[in-house]
């Protein structure tokens, strides 16, 4: 079964950093769109970061530019956020997930465009 495990979350202070792992069960995963999205407790899901099989495009929402970034290993199976200077508004639940095929991020932050969905990893920015 196709499966996406995150890992990496834990509590940090405002302003610390947290990179956050997403593993790929299939290698075929590495030829599809990986996104990062985020959901905290009473709001919508919504999408953080998008990238491209070989990593040539990326994309960041407004409220993370600047401070996220995403990367992937395919030859670890492995999908990366890196978060820096974290805000207490960053703290959610993240999840990565997978596209059903491969796209250039655009309108990425449609849950519907993802098949695969991992259990989430909890992200915790409090003093």
């Amino acid at each position: 079964q196709l499966q996406l495990v995150e890992s990496g979350g834990g509590l940090v202070q405002p302003g610390g950093s947290l990179k956050l792992s997403c593993a790929l069960s299939e290698f075929t995963l590495n030829f599809n769109t990986i996104a990062w999205f985020r959901q905290a407790p009473g709001k919508e899901r919504e999408g953080v970061s998008c990238i491209t099989s070989a990593g040539r495009v990326t994309k960041h929402a407004d409220s993370v530019k600047g401070r996220f970034t995403i990367s992937r290993d395919n030859a670890k199976n492995t999908v990366y956020l890196q978060m820096n200077n974290l805000k207490p508004e960053d703290t959610a639940t993240y999840y990565c997930a997978a596209a059903g095929t491969a796209f250039y991020c655009s309108d990425y932050d449609l849950p519907d465009k993802y098949s695969y969905w991992g259990q989430g990893t909890q992200v915790t920015v409090s003093s």
